[in-house]
């Protein structure tokens, strides 16, 4: 077994004619095709290796017994050829027998949408998905090699693949010339569709580092963050950031809602014997007529849709550039972003929090960094004040101010503070550090506060200019009339509380 290197992937696009879209076009659907047949096939054999002895003779094994269970397991997969390998033979065969698709298809490829099936039906098996999906008639986007060596693999200043050849756009941005200065391990041919018109691009996987640009330079400090629905509070060693989380997202929001009004009436209107009298669904409908005005309108809708995911990746990739400049050892509370989607479902679908703290942990393991993840039952930050105090807030009180010691915070910006003296090991916060740091730090605690109210006064006075159509977040309830007050910094109560003193009566 080759050993296995870091990756990275540098995307270029394509110039692509009519013809070469048509040829892709065929190629895509042959891949969607192959993909749903092994998926079919390798549903059955998932259900066979559950329904066998050897699986229930697995599931009787006691989990501490890790090695007779993975024996036992191995067993029960090999009995009915559920395998990466099985699945790469079987797909092999379908597409020999249907002569169209291995027409259109090479070799690597066609294992490599065999190995694309396995992880989805792999992540059903071990309970990490409910459910594996069928691909639809554009669902399916991408297609990718093995090697950079034959079947699909780039040349130099383009891509090669059975005949075809793509010229690429290649450009000066230093982060391509670091793609293609580096070693490709393989190529991957990307569909987009942006204004109703197709694009292709290449993704290079190479081998090695990305490219980390000079202003996105990573500090080996300690950052504490405290991530909410609207906004999110990061305290560094030396600055603070308390933001609207992704107020920039133009939410299109009402225009989705309007396409998806349009959609259910053509549906209706193509599938009447499909309803009820009474307006609902009937049961165990197989057969769904989809008019082409109808895919025009879905279409519309999901390029809306994938342009505000692309925006909010973005935006994430920034904030998480931002953190990773403070540093990159990590401590944040362990929020359950399920939870949150019972209360504010649809702002937790649009600005998608879990993504941004996959990608924090993602980049700062990378960068050779750590992330703890505590408990909020044991630590109770947003309770907790430097004195020692504990009183519980409601979610409406933004505003953190003791009754004892008189200190007066921003409510997630002092968590976030907070959070860097929590013990990794005994996940417990310690007091006595976080109050000797704070008089080092309550300037920039300030700042932050004050910089994050200008900011929050500015969106909602830009959100209700006769320009905007009402679809953007209000962000005129990020802040509160208490919050706002501390903008001046030199105000008595601000500056001059002394948490050693208050503790000492």
């Amino acid at each position: 077994m080759a050993a296995k290197t870091s990756s990275f992937v540098c995307e270029i696009p394509l110039i692509t004619t009519s013809k070469d879209l048509s040829v892709l076009a065929a190629r895509l659907e042959a891949g969607r095709q192959l993909y749903n047949a092994v998926l079919s096939e390798g549903k059955i054999r998932l259900q066979l290796v559950r329904d066998s002895e050897l699986y229930q003779l697995f599931k009787a094994i006691p989990k501490s017994d890790k090695k007779a269970r993975s024996t036992a397991f191995q067993k029960a997969r090999e009995a009915y050829r559920f395998s990466d390998y099985d699945l790469q033979a079987f797909a092999n065969i379908t597409a020999i027998a249907s002569v169209w698709i291995k027409s259109h298809l090479d070799a690597n490829t066609i294992q490599k949408i065999a190995t694309r099936t396995f992880k989805a039906l792999e992540r059903l098996m071990f309970g990490k998905a409910k459910k594996v999906r069928f691909k639809q008639k554009g669902q399916f986007a991408s297609l990718e090699g093995k090697t950079n060596k034959q079947g699909i693999r780039w040349t130099g200043n383009g891509v090669e693949w059975s005949g075809l050849k793509l010229q690429a756009i290649i450009t000066s941005d230093p982060v391509i010339l670091h793609g293609l200065n580096s070693r490709i391990k393989y190529v991957r041919l990307v569909r987009r569709i942006l204004n109703q018109k197709t694009y292709w691009c290449a993704q290079l996987v190479c081998e090695g580092e990305p490219y980390q640009k000079p202003k996105n330079i990573i500090n080996g400090g300690t950052v504490g963050i405290d991530l909410g629905v609207s906004t999110v509070a990061i305290v560094g060693d030396e600055e603070t950031i308390w933001t609207p989380f992704a107020v920039e997202l133009n939410s299109k929001q009402k225009e989705v809602r309007k396409l998806q009004r349009k959609m259910d009436r053509q549906r209706r209107a193509n599938n009447p014997d499909n309803f009820n009298p009474n307006g609902t669904i009937k049961k165990n409908i197989k057969r769904w007529n989809k008019s082409k005005r109808y895919q025009k309108t879905a279409a519309k809708k999901r390029e809306i849709e994938s342009k505000q995911a692309a925006h909010r990746k973005s935006l994430h990739g920034k904030l998480v550039n931002k953190t990773l400049k403070l540093g990159k050892n990590i401590k944040t509370e362990k929020v359950s972003v399920k939870a949150w989607q019972k209360n504010w479902g649809k702002s937790i679908s649009f600005k998608s929090p879990s993504s941004f703290q996959s990608e924090l942990k993602r980049k700062a393991e990378n960068a050779g960094g750590t992330v703890l993840m505590f408990s909020t039952r044991k630590t109770a930050l947003s309770q907790t004040c430097l004195c020692g105090n504990k009183q519980k807030k409601s979610l409406s009180q933004r505003v953190h101010h003791c009754s004892v010691c008189g200190l007066k915070m921003q409510r997630d910006i002092l968590s976030a503070y907070l959070s860097r003296y929590v013990d990794p090991k005994t996940e417990t916060l310690s007091i006595k550090l976080a109050r000797n740091g704070w008089l080092g730090m309550e300037q920039s605690l300030l700042d932050g506060w004050q910089n994050g109210s200008n900011q929050s006064t500015r969106t909602a006075t830009s959100s209700k200019s006769p320009i905007n159509d009402g679809s953007e977040l209000m962000s005129s309830n990020l802040i509160t009339r208490e919050e706002s007050e501390p903008i001046r910094v030199n105000e008595t109560h601000a500056v001059s509380w002394n948490p050693l003193h208050s503790c000492m009566g």
